[in-house]
């Protein structure tokens, strides 16, 4: 199901953006795109998506504008310079050596200062971004929720027109057999011409046999079955649309079995449009959480 959400924390003058979208997946696909002096809070951004949704491709933006980023502190060890110098004027009066040593010389050693982000304005940012991310798959959802409603309708519209087919097949099959009755008749007694006797007994059990072979008293049983049980889980407030994934494929099944199994005209027409329903709804329940 598709959604967007997007929500912006200010922290003076920097502005955090959270975009987040979501596109139509069989599984669900969590992506996290941040500056990478936030990476490590990818784990706890995909977990807030995954307790937001159950399918599709999530893909979580953040972006980070103005100034005054993260703030920054210069921190010196003044008690690893101050052996430094110690060993530098021991080194002097051992040598004999004169000069003075130059200010650029301390900047040289990485080890005498270091830049550091304060861990207070640190903070204050991951939780933003934490709290954004919340707000944004909240927003995602709602327009996910907009999205099923609507899927929802255009299936339980296809899930009548589903019945009515059901209810046409179902009551075309005996026409089937009385049909099948007179045609074996008509042909029997068109092959014979009357000259010997019709044995009633073996007509009946050859009208059996073809009655058998084309029987799909069985496939719209399970049909029905399979559209009540549809119905039910499409009314769950649960996430269900694996399980309608799978209930359409059942439906497809039994409705091939039909098409194969019946010679009759209007049987084939009828299981045409079934499947093309059939089809529509599947494509339908890609989308469905």
């Amino acid at each position: 199901m598709t959604g967007y959400g997007k929500e912006t924390q200010l922290i003076e003058k920097t502005s955090i953006m959270i975009e987040i979208r979501s596109v139509n997946h069989r599984f669900l696909d969590v992506m996290v795109k941040m500056p990478r002096s936030f990476l490590f809070l990818e784990d706890k951004l995909k977990k807030i998506a995954q307790s937001y949704f159950q399918r599709g491709r999530i893909e979580i933006y953040v972006g980070l504008e103005g100034d005054n980023l993260s703030r920054k502190k210069l921190t010196a060890d003044w008690e690893l310079m101050d052996q430094y110098m110690e060993q530098l004027n021991e080194a002097k009066r051992r040598y004999e050596l004169s000069g003075e040593l130059p200010l650029s010389v301390m900047t040289t050693i990485p080890d005498f200062f270091q830049i550091q982000e304060t861990q207070e304005d640190t903070d204050e940012f991951h939780a933003r971004i934490l709290n954004g991310t919340e707000k944004a798959c909240k927003q995602v959802s709602m327009m996910r929720m907009e999205e099923g409603d609507y899927l929802a309708g255009d299936l339980a519209e296809r899930l009548e027109t589903i019945h009515a087919i059901i209810t046409g097949l179902s009551n075309r099959r005996d026409a089937v057999r009385r049909e099948y009755q007179d045609k074996i008749r008509d042909r029997v007694s068109e092959y014979l011409d009357g000259s010997m006797a019709v044995d009633d007994a073996r007509i009946h059990q050859e009208i059996v046999l073809l009655a058998d072979k084309g029987d799909i008293t069985e496939e719209i049983t399970r049909l029905k079955s399979h559209r009540e049980h549809f119905k039910r889980t499409l009314g769950s407030k649960e996430a269900s649309g694996r399980k309608l994934d799978f209930i359409t494929q059942e439906m497809h099944r039994e409705a091939n079995t039909i098409g194969s199994k019946s010679t009759d005209a209007k049987i084939g027409e009828w299981t045409v449009l079934l499947k093309s329903e059939i089809e529509k709804m599947k494509e339908q329940v890609q989308n469905i959480e």
